[in-house]
């Protein structure tokens, strides 16, 4: 049996593992401190602990000691580092991905664009460093040899600016990568970013399997993907995906690897830019619109043949496209609050689909690679990216659509995603026509939603859940429609106002309308709730508590604060009477009728709209009223305790 340690962490390493546990190989998963409890480390054989996913000498340890054969390093950390690919072969382990000869080679821009220029693939018009800069054709990109990532990278308009920015690029790739090599190539004004994925095996093969287009990416940083690219034609697709097979051919490269080109939308001409020795996150389209004799590519196990010496098996001819795939990047931050990276527990996560894949009534296919779960604590240590979702289409306008309905049902509650941005700009018209470029998202602002229909749920749901659910305008549930996962149905009438934040909200359930909306539920449960707003059919996820209340709708997250409710029902200065402050369950009762207790002393336990709440003492005294039974449901202001204050009892 086969070994295959996968030195990654995230939606990456469950995605690997998932296909070697299908091929019935042995898994190891890496994890640091801050990741002993993740996803990847429940789903493998074997975890093993590493002090940094970076360093190479404790993951080679690692590997060597666990048993494993071969490595897979998913991408970032180490995936495309030469020195871990010597230090594996070294060792006598197999690296999953080409060999360090091969990184060494297409790891440089520079190195590179030689290669490609023998393969005979056109290249970017550039520059020598020692060249006069006034005689430059502006704009010109000034752009790090090493790495990627959008660092060191400088858009140069003027021979004035030329200087400022060389030096800029320089100290952030050296910073970076430890070299400040720079290239000087044309800039191409509007342009689209075309990939095409390639496939070679240690026999001699290279394949493609078509293309995808990332243009819609803000400052290098890919946003959405999708495949195949949507305006080339076929004489362009024929030739761009020639030119990666022959680059990876004259590299004699092995495994899967990506060549990525700028396609000049002004002159139709299409340049190469680099090679990516490693898997890619967005690989995902490609393997749902490919087709390998009719069957879906699963490029991971395409990756793990090749790894054993197989040869691919497969021809060009072999090769199909069916559909369209449009993938969307779910990153811990806030893209309409200059996209600030977030940290924190996901309190409450939905994905579209929660178990991978999950055809819609459209006929769309909806997967999801992702790594959080509710309760997740979401830290800034590694990258922010949390998940991926993808939507498959007979054409690209029902991917489109049908990825805009699975952001819709995309929630992380307990921060902030992007998710909001994301479901907004593949609505857009730019999207949809296909006219985004590559820099499109760093010329125009994507509006951000007014949450003007997240408060309309916010106030309606916290109202319902202190009717009755008799109400004739809620779902035929006998048990109502907030049974499940803590939402209960109190018996007092609910008040008619509702604070969130600073703003109140008139909210009639009887009439059916919050402020001027016209609302009427269709149901409720698990934290999902479904109404008709303004003739509208609209739902969204929502998490109340005593102290605020999250709503994601439209996959944008709204939080505002709830005034507490033991400032409104709790004890009087002097009195000692203990009532509910919001409908609930009493979960435990701690004390009897005549029982001498202290200040701060906990008389009972309510759950309440998830949350326990702890009922204590507001002095010392004698506790003379207990009217609360465990297991009970109380309604709002019922009292639950009274306790006479000392000495008041004697003088009574």
């Amino acid at each position: 049996m086969h070994t295959l340690l996968v030195a990654n962490r995230g939606e990456i390493a469950r995605r690997v593992l998932a296909t070697a546990r299908r091929l019935g190989w042995r898994t190891v998963a890496l994890h640091t401190d801050l990741d002993a409890g993740a996803l990847h480390v429940t789903e493998a054989d074997v975890a093993v602990r590493v002090g940094s996913y970076l360093d190479i000498d404790e993951v080679v340890a690692a590997a060597r000691d666990s048993g494993a054969g071969y490595v897979h390093p998913g991408y970032g950390f180490l995936s495309e580092r030469a020195p871990f690919a010597r230090a594996l072969a070294e060792a006598g382990i197999t690296l999953v991905g080409p060999t360090a000869e091969v990184m060494d080679a297409m790891g440089r821009k520079d190195a590179a664009r030689d290669i490609a220029v023998e393969a005979g693939v056109p290249v970017v018009p550039s520059y020598d460093l020692a060249d006069d800069p006034s005689s430059f054709a502006y704009p010109v990109l000034v752009k790090a040899a090493a790495g990627g990532g959008g660092k060191g990278m400088r858009v140069v308009r003027s021979a004035a600016e030329y200087a400022e920015a060389l030096g800029a690029a320089q100290r952030e790739a050296r910073s970076s990568f430890g070299d400040d090599t720079m290239l000087i190539e044309k800039y191409v004004e509007s342009g689209r970013h075309v990939e095409v994925q390639v496939m070679g095996d240690t026999h001699g093969h290279v394949v493609h399997l078509f293309e995808r287009d990332c243009s819609t990416q803000r400052r290098h940083q890919k946003v959405l993907e999708e495949a195949p690219a949507p305006t080339i034609s076929e004489e362009q697709r024929g030739a761009i995906t020639a030119s990666a097979v022959a680059l990876a051919a004259q590299v004699g490269y092995t495994g899967a690897g990506t060549v990525e080109f700028l396609l000049d939308n002004a002159t139709g001409e299409f340049y190469f830019l680099e090679m990516n020795t490693r898997l890619q996150v967005e690989h995902p389209v490609t393997e749902e619109v490919v087709r390998v004799r009719g069957e879906r590519v699963d490029l991971v196990a395409l990756q793990l043949q090749v790894a054993t010496g197989e040869p691919l098996g497969l021809t060009q001819d072999d090769v199909t496209l069916e559909g369209h795939a449009i993938e969307a990047r779910v990153y811990a931050e806030d893209s309409f609050a200059g996209f600030l990276p977030q940290a924190g527990t996901a309190s409450l996560v939905r994905w579209p689909a929660e178990d991978g894949t999950v055809t819609q009534p459209t006929g769309t296919r909806v997967r999801v690679d992702h790594a959080l779960v509710s309760g997740q604590e979401v830290s800034t240590a590694y990258d922010p990216m949390l998940g991926k979702v993808v939507v498959w289409g007979a054409d690209r306008e029902a991917a489109r659509t049908g990825l805009v309905a699975a952001l819709d049902d995309t929630a992380v509650l307990g921060l902030t995603t992007n998710t909001g941005f994301l479901r907004a700009l593949a609505a857009g018209e730019e999207f949809r026509d296909a006219t985004i470029d590559t820099a499109w998202l760093d010329r125009h602002e994507v509006p951000a939603p007014d949450g003007d229909l997240a408060r309309v749920f916010a106030a309606w749901t916290q109202v319902l859940l202190d009717t009755r659910p008799a109400e004739a305008h809620l779902q035929s549930d006998p048990a109502g429609p907030w049974h499940a996962d803590g939402w209960r149905m109190g018996a007092d009438p609910a008040p008619d106002t509702v604070t969130l934040g600073e703003t109140l909200h008139v909210v009639d359930r009887h009439r059916g309308r919050v402020d001027d909306h016209e609302v009427r539920t269709v149901s409720a449960q698990d934290h999902t709730v479904h109404l008709i707003v303004d003739g509208r059919a609209e739902h969204a996820v929502l998490d109340v508590r005593s102290g605020d209340v999250e709503v994601a709708h439209r996959g944008q997250r709204w939080a505002w604060q709830r005034p507490d409710p033991f400032a409104d029902h709790g004890p009087e200065a002097g009195d000692g009477s203990l009532v509910a402050p919001m409908p609930g369950t009493v979960l435990d009762v701690r004390v009897e009728q005549g029982q001498q207790v202290a200040e701060g002393d906990v008389l009972g336990v309510l759950e309440a709209m998830k949350m326990e709440l702890a009922l204590t003492a507001p002095f010392a005294g004698t506790v003379t009223t207990v009217d609360a039974v465990a297991g009970r449901q109380v309604p709002l202001g019922h009292v639950l305790f009274h306790v006479e204050p000392t000495g008041q009892e004697e003088q009574a």
